[in-house]
């Protein structure tokens, strides 16, 4: 664990249960006001992260056994959502802690389980997935990233690009090639050889953080593999990949959430010639489009997490299509959002802005676009034979 740890644990050494209620709160009162500002200092200040940690938000899906709240998947999303709805930036900094945290749960040994969980789920220790590499973003092989056995450990060369959080990283799980098959690596910030750059002025979700991270022969001991060797694409990236899904699905949806505020509000004060904007049909319609995207994107994400909750493989394929959904679905709806607040959409001034650039980075995350149209069409093929 660095310096740089952003959790707190609570008095009784194990953080909250989530309350709904608590979370909106929280991002009512503390994280609306404070979206715009954290954009622009592409940064999320130490203490949100500290008050993430102390709701108890950072894994809170992980069973009461190894330390966690033991929440169910259907909460989490709208966990993530009522997030997201605030701040896409921080929304973005759980889902990679929580892809960290579920893959330590899942494929850990019983000393990462020791050692590492309770501090994943307080927050004082901070995940980042570092899969992206400069010349491979879908491509998920990590053809770039070497890992060399070593003596009694292994020896990883490479460089990660457009990691979430890599600025305050505390743990990485590292994918790198270990012979013909790829396998996942604990890596501390802080071990020599690693070096860790911010990468500014991204186009969306800039508060979350994101680095370029180099590893120069950064020696690692064998108890930093996570899961066999050989086997992480099948067995460590698939699940964690499916869980960063859903989060960025959940998230999308609160995007939509926030337009649908964003305008309502907007269209309910603005003035023009026939009286309010809100009684013109035209824009009664695109409201209309809001509200049934919501509901229908939401509707997917529980699906996907009542599957998930269920322990049902068909999990991977909901989560699939509520992401593809929720997340085009979001872009229409910010794009709606700018042109319903006319030139006060392009102003820091407003929302719409930053959730237009926010919302497009959705479609790019975690699976782009393109790749989901081509595996849910796969899916459908596999299932007619």
């Amino acid at each position: 664990m660095s310096s740089t740890a952003i959790g707190r644990v609570g008095d009784t050494g194990r953080p909250p249960v989530p309350d709904l209620a608590t979370v909106r709160e929280f991002v009512d009162t503390e994280v609306i006001p404070n979206a715009e500002a954290w954009d622009q200092a592409e940064a999320l200040p130490r203490s949100v992260l500290d008050r993430v940690g102390e709701l108890g938000l950072w894994a809170p899906f992980l069973p009461a056994d190894v330390g966690g709240a033991g929440l169910d998947m259907i909460t989490l999303g709208k966990i993530h959502e009522e997030v997201g709805r605030g701040c896409s930036g921080l929304r973005s900094m759980l889902t990679v802690h929580t892809m960290v945290s579920w893959a330590v749960w899942r494929r850990g040994s019983a000393e990462q389980h020791a050692t590492l969980l309770p501090l994943l789920i307080s927050g004082e220790t901070f995940g980042v997935f570092c899969l992206s590499e400069p010349d491979n973003g879908s491509d998920a092989t990590a053809t770039g990233t070497i890992a060399v056995e070593d003596g009694d450990g292994w020896v990883i060369g490479g460089r990660k690009k457009w990691i979430t959080g890599g600025q305050v990283a505390d743990i990485m799980m590292v994918f790198a090639r270990t012979g013909p098959g790829m396998s996942a690596f604990l890596v501390p910030a802080t071990a020599p050889g690693v070096t860790i750059t911010p990468i500014p002025n991204m186009l969306g979700t800039r508060s979350s953080m994101i680095a370029e991270i180099v590893f120069d022969g950064v020696r690692v001991p064998a108890s930093a593999m996570l899961g066999p060797q050989g086997w992480a694409a099948g067995m460590v990236m698939t699940g964690a990949l499916d869980m960063g899904r859903f989060s960025v699905a959940s998230g999308s949806v609160g995007i939509i959430q926030a337009c649908l505020d964003a305008c309502v509000d907007y269209t309910s004060k603005r003035e023009v010639a026939e009286g309010k904007l809100r009684d013109l049909q035209l824009i009664r319609r695109k409201i209309s489009d809001l509200v049934t995207s919501l509901r229908a994107a939401r509707l997917l994400c529980e699906e996907a997490g009542r599957l998930k909750e269920a322990g049902d493989p068909a999990t991977i394929m909901a989560t699939w299509v509520a992401k593809y959904f929720a997340s085009t679905k979001a872009v229409a709806a910010a794009n709606d959002a700018v042109q319903i607040h006319g030139a006060n959409g392009c102003s820091q001034d407003f929302p719409a802005a930053r959730l237009y650039r926010d919302a497009k980075i959705m479609e790019i995350i975690e699976g782009s676009t393109e790749l989901q149209q081509t595996f849910i069409a796969g899916e459908a093929y596999r299932e007619a034979a």
